[in-house]
């Protein structure tokens, strides 16, 4: 995968971001934190902790390893994590602009959140945080027609493709 391929995948990440948020804003706060069962029980530890696990990643690109995750509860209200996430977001594409095609490959030591050594490529770290993102996201859809809510426009990659495509006049 090249370094434009992650800066596309990175700009689909916080485009299906924003599109969970703008769902996850038209929720009660009770409905925000209530306990659904779910990986993490609420939507707002749903966003939280995929807001947490970002930051956990830029912190080790950066020599630091986290012990935990970022608690959930300094999160009040939809724009407590849409404040941090979009300050957080410009540090990530500043940090994605400063590498090198060759620096995608090239190995970061950590340890996990549990403590164990760990190591990856950069281009691996940043496919998952991707990847992650997408997984929670589907379980964030599953969780507002739980609340009976409206869920997030489509997140899927094709939607965006395309809607980047009309936005740069291109049709297929």
């Amino acid at each position: 995968m090249t370094l434009d391929d992650l800066k596309t995948l990175v700009d689909y990440h916080y485009w299906a971001r924003d599109r969970v948020l703008e769902a996850a804003s038209r929720l009660t706060p009770e409905q925000f934190t209530r306990d659904l069962g779910s990986s993490f029980k609420s939507v707002r530890d749903t966003l939280a902790h995929l807001y947490s696990a970002e930051w956990a990643w830029y912190q080790r690109w950066h020599g630091i390893s986290p012990a935990a995750h970022l608690p959930f509860d300094q999160f009040h209200d939809i724009e407590s994590i849409r404040t941090a996430w979009t300050a957080h977001e410009s540090k990530m594409r500043a940090f994605l602009d400063s590498l090198a095609e060759h620096e995608l490959d090239g190995i970061i030591e950590y340890k996990t959140l549990a403590g164990d050594a760990s190591s990856s490529t950069i281009g691996q770290m940043l496919q998952h945080v991707i990847n992650h993102g997408s997984y929670h996201r589907g379980q964030l859809t599953t969780m507002f027609r739980q609340l009976g809510a409206e869920p997030a426009k489509s997140m899927d990659l094709i939607r965006y493709y395309r809607e980047k495509a009309l936005k740069a006049g291109v049709t297929h």
